[in-house]
């Protein structure tokens, strides 16, 4: 991924931050039949080997699984908030107009080889893990074991498992690092008055790229 030295982010915590806020990820692969991509929504175990290792499920009938039981190398890319940058939301605009339109996004891509996991224990504890995670918070939770076993267990059936220790990661958080305080507060304000969901990029470039765990590099005015 091309990465400009202000937009790099390598801390590992960070992009796990990243992947945990942000789960449906997409998978892509290179085989015979050409590239292939799909999405799904993976959770990520820190500890379980030196960069964390990715925990995912798919559809059997999932055209892309003999490509992962062939045992190469696939790509798992994971998007945070993004949003367009208008120029006339910058200071620098009545500097000569030499302003210009640009992308702010928040991306981490990983890398690592599958492993197919086909047994019931690991299915179902990944079933828990992702839908604890996503209903935790929710007035009501519902969890896997309000749905009858015998159907929980009918649908496993269609189902396998994916562990991808990651060999390689990488982070690009490009979030008007490059501009000056100035025209990083007209941004913010821009966003925050645009709606739209520009809400959340609008609070990265406040802090300067601050990670989803909420560490800061370069705030605005320091």
């Amino acid at each position: 991924m091309y990465r400009p030295s202000a937009f790099r982010e390598d801390r590992l915590q960070v992009l796990h931050a990243l992947m945990r806020a942000h789960p449906l990820a997409q998978l892509v692969t290179a085989g015979a039949g050409g590239l292939m991509a799909n999405p799904l929504p993976f959770l990520i175990d820190s500890g379980a080997s030196e960069k964390g290792t990715l925990r995912g499920h798919m559809a059997r009938a999932n055209i892309q699984l003999p490509v992962l039981r062939g045992g190469t190398e696939v790509l798992v890319i994971f998007h945070g908030p993004e949003a367009y940058v208008s120029p006339s939301w910058y200071a620098s605009k009545d500097e000569g107009g030499k302003v210009v339109p640009t992308w702010n996004y928040v991306t981490v891509h990983a890398w690592g080889t599958p492993r197919i996991i086909e047994d019931a224990g690991w299915l179902y504890r990944q079933l828990v893990d992702l839908t604890t995670m996503q209903e935790q918070g929710r007035p009501e939770p519902w969890a896997v074991a309000d749905a009858p076993q015998p159907f929980i267990a009918a649908q496993m059936k269609a189902i396998i498992g994916l562990e991808i220790p990651i060999a390689r990661i990488e982070g690009k958080w490009k979030v008007s690092q490059n501009r000056s305080d100035s025209d990083r507060r007209g941004v913010v304000e821009g966003l925050r008055n645009e709606g739209g969901g520009g809400e959340a990029m609008a609070e990265l470039v406040a802090d300067g790229g601050a990670s989803t765990d909420g560490r800061s590099i370069a705030p605005i005015g320091t």
